[in-house]
């Protein structure tokens, strides 16, 4: 399948091949979308189908493609970030049990770096609230998926061997510890007002060490998201489906359950129950086969809890500024601020 470079491509010849393994000989006659979402990193359509025969497959569909921003686009061409997602659902997505939407489609173009997902819609789910903070019963949810989306390839050496998936300790550790001090400025510019003082001390004490951080990654790897938090969480009948795989990466599973709880949740409820979130998610992952010490999570939740932070400076700076953005990085980064800070993670770069 050819990937598109702007919805106005998405005809019904174009659906009807990609839709074939699922409707066979019928045909899709009409197409209209419209754009849905609040993504920074792609355009995201919700699609109308209609097919001779009349109800041959999916009434509706989720098309993402390459932003229309140019400033989105370079983002997305230096964190590869639609290289990355359209492999994941070419290679991953079919191997592992974490509830991400069906993938009807995924296209890459090497050359143009256009991309093109038509995804299963998923209907009348809500996308969980950020600002506000998981919802009681999403957290736990959330964890079990996590835990499906860890288990299956935990300690497995093959990721390692998939070249589009990056390794944040590898030769990108130096590249992007360069790039954090180089918008660094910009970020406190931009959030500096909106930040606590103890959140700014330990921005000064972290970026200086962010290529440490990275190169020293103990703890078991395995397939992340990279972006696990609730803004790309869809709640539907006590389900969750994970949304949004182009931070997918191969690194220690912990990364990803630091920044969920460090980020999804206000601060107060985060220190309330992430004891008790820690240990459920020790015991989902036994569902899984992975045997793993509730203590020595811990000390890797611990260590992991300034990946929020780090991402909250170098996403906040690359993609198109929006006054919803703005305001959601500010949020983040006070929160994983803190979280860091309670967890005494500094004692780690230390």
């Amino acid at each position: 399948m050819r990937a598109l470079r702007s919805i106005e491509e998405m005809t019904p010849q174009w659906c009807s091949a990609a839709l074939s393994g699922w409707i066979g000989s019928a045909r899709v006659t009409d197409v209209a979308a419209t754009a849905v979402g609040t993504g920074q990193m792609a355009d995201t359509y919700r699609v109308r189908l209609s097919y001779r025969p009349a109800g041959a497959g999916p009434a509706t569909c989720i098309a993402k493609l390459a932003s229309a921003s140019p400033a989105t686009r370079t983002a997305a061409k230096v964190t590869r970030a639609y290289e990355i997602e359209a492999r994941f659902y070419q290679h991953l997505a079919p191997r592992l049990p974490v509830r991400s939407p069906r993938c009807y489609v995924s296209c890459y173009d090497e050359r143009t770096r256009a991309f093109t997902l038509l995804l299963e819609d998923a209907g009348d789910g809500r996308v969980a609230d950020q600002a506000a903070g998981c919802a009681p019963g999403e957290v736990e949810r959330a964890v079990d998926q996590l835990a499906a989306l860890h288990g299956p390839m935990w300690g497995d050496p093959a990721p390692a061997s998939l070249a589009w998936l990056p390794r944040h300790d590898g030769p990108d550790a130096a590249w992007m510890a360069s790039l954090v001090q180089r918008v660094h400025p910009r970020f406190l510019r931009r959030f500096g007002d909106r930040l606590s003082t103890q959140v700014l001390d330990l921005l000064d004490f972290f970026v200086p060490r962010v290529e440490r951080y990275l190169r020293d990654r103990p703890g078991p790897r395995t397939v992340v998201h990279g972006d696990f938090r609730a803004d790309n969480l869809v709640v539907d009948e006590g389900r969750i489906t994970v949304l949004d795989w182009q931070t997918a990466a191969y690194e220690p599973a912990a990364t990803d359950l630091a920044y969920f709880l460090g980020g999804s949740l206000d601060v107060p409820r985060r220190r309330a129950i992430e004891r008790a979130v820690v240990r459920r998610y020790v015991r989902a992952l036994a569902d899984h086969g992975v045997k793993l010490r509730v203590d020595d999570c811990w000390r890797d939740y611990r260590r992991y809890a300034f990946g929020g932070l780090l991402t909250s400076i170098v996403a906040s700076t690359l993609v198109a500024r929006t006054d919803h953005g703005d305001g959601l990085f500010a949020i983040m980064a006070n929160r994983h601020g803190m979280h860091a800070i309670d967890l005494g993670s500094d004692s780690f770069l230390r």
